[in-house]
């Protein structure tokens, strides 16, 4: 893209943008005096604004969203050809690309046996949430209705799925929450709750049995996880972890529900990051990149075990799954995650994050070993953080500011976008988050840690 100079129209919409839109996750204080940051075009791995300053975007839109680039004329095209034939109808009634897109997805996700549709990680939780909730009710009596979930994990913003996240800032003035979910200790090694120890990752996993018998684990029905968890810090888990989980999980009934809004899609190097780690999940929740933003759709995957729990025979009023989502029955979805998930397979996508992504964690340990800030590097395929610390050995966390500069420094003197931990927790917004699109290049990994070695040399030094 070349740059250009801002149209009368561009103007336009800064003025109206200003004055009339209420922007995610920002406080507006600012924006009386200075427009917000508008995009107005992308192509592959770059963006540009309305007053014509281009970015390397190392971030997928700034939410882990865009997976396959920008300008992507073929997947326009696909929701264009698909609109005007048929746009929607609810999913009382099936509709084509909501029918092959389930079937391409499944064949993916062995094990897994239906797709149910909606627009948004959110309420694709909530889909999932509510499938345990009637299974309690359904199988037992009500009675095994909670759902476990982790600290520093993320399930979306709407009350009950804020319910099962374990940030303090994402929650703290919306409450009072739903009841019924209970919070179980995180499992990242770098910050140990139990100092350096051997088995880590087992001993993190068994927190969740702790938790279930404190609890009853007649009444525990889940525990959603994210693989990797994202806005809590970009946190791999640990060796034995899973493997612990899947066993605690069979051991009292409890069903597996996994968060894939972020990593879903080909972000790991895998088409799901809980294929990196043998799972077996009864639940799989998915968004962000299943079209890479090319149009609004979620999916709650279940097994076809879960699926028959809602089959009902005669005149049983209440035993099917009475639920509906409006723009679950949107053509747009489909019809673009379709070819987004052509375009990862016919491009070896997935490739490319693997080799792609083992680049970017090299050239960050080679930071690593320039600044004395970094004090973790962590994450699996195009999906890696950074965390910054005053000092390695107690670990303490820089202030969040710190951290805001750098991504400034990034954004403002090298035209890179990052990343980072925002508003999650009051001490610890202290990781750099990086999340290119699954096509980076070499050279966009080392524009992307250049511009990184950059912000720290003269910021953090």
């Amino acid at each position: 893209m070349n740059k250009q100079t801002v149209s009368n129209e561009q103007q336009q919409a800064l003025v109206a943008d200003q004055e009339n839109v209420w922007h995610h996750l920002s406080n507006h204080t600012p924006f009386e005096k200075t427009a917000p940051m508008m995009m107005v075009e992308g192509k592959g791995m770059r963006v540009r604004d309305a007053k014509g300053n281009e970015y390397l975007d190392a971030a997928s839109g700034g939410l882990w969203t865009v997976n396959v680039g920008y300008g992507r004329e073929s997947i326009a095209k696909a929701v264009y050809d698909q609109l005007i034939k048929m746009n929607f109808y609810s999913q009382t009634a099936g509709n084509q690309p909501a029918a092959l897109f389930a079937e391409k997805l499944l064949s993916k996700m062995p094990g897994m046996g239906r797709v149910y549709y909606s627009n948004s990680g959110s309420e694709a939780n909530e889909k999932a949430y509510k499938i345990v909730r009637q299974i309690a009710e359904k199988k037992y009596g009500g009675k095994k209705h909670k759902i476990l979930f982790r600290e520093r994990d993320y399930h979306g913003t709407t009350i009950t799925a804020l319910s099962s996240t374990g940030q303090f800032e994402r929650k703290n003035q919306y409450g009072p929450f739903t009841p019924g979910f209970v919070e179980f200790p995180h499992c990242l090694e770098y910050r140990s709750q139990w100092g350096s120890i051997e088995n880590y990752g087992v001993k993190a996993a068994m927190e969740l049995e702790r938790v279930i018998l404190e609890e009853g684990p007649d009444t525990v029905g889940a525990v959603v996880l994210e693989p990797i968890t994202a806005g809590g810090g970009v946190i791999t888990p640990p060796k034995g972890y899973w493997e612990t989980i899947q066993k605690i999980c069979n051991k009292y009934d409890v069903l597996i529900h996994i968060d894939e809004v972020v990593c879903g899609l080909g972000r790991t190097g895998k088409w799901f990051g809980y294929q990196h780690y043998g799972i077996k999940p009864d639940i799989v929740t998915m968004a962000k990149g299943v079209a890479s933003g090319y149009a609004a759709i979620s999916c709650t995957v279940t097994t076809e075990e879960v699926f028959d729990c809602f089959k009902t025979e005669g005149d049983d009023r209440d035993g099917y799954f009475r639920d509906v989502s409006t723009f679950g029955g949107c053509t747009a979805g489909p019809a673009a995650a379709l070819e987004n998930i052509r375009i990862i397979e016919d491009e070896n996508l997935l490739e490319n994050v693997q080799v792609q992504g083992e680049y970017l964690k090299s050239r960050l340990l080679e930071l690593k070993d320039k600044h004395p800030i970094i004090g973790d590097v962590r994450g699996k395929g195009l999906f890696v953080g950074l965390e910054l610390v005053k000092d390695r050995d107690s670990k303490e966390p820089v202030d969040e500011s710190l951290v805001m500069k750098i991504a400034g420094h990034c954004q403002n003197e090298s035209k890179v976008l990052i990343g980072r931990t925002n508003r999650s927790f009051r001490e610890y917004n202290n990781t750099i988050a990086l999340s290119p699109a699954l096509i980076a290049t070499q050279a966009d990994i080392d524009e992307i840690v250049d511009a990184l070695d950059k912000a720290l040399r003269t910021v953090a030094s």
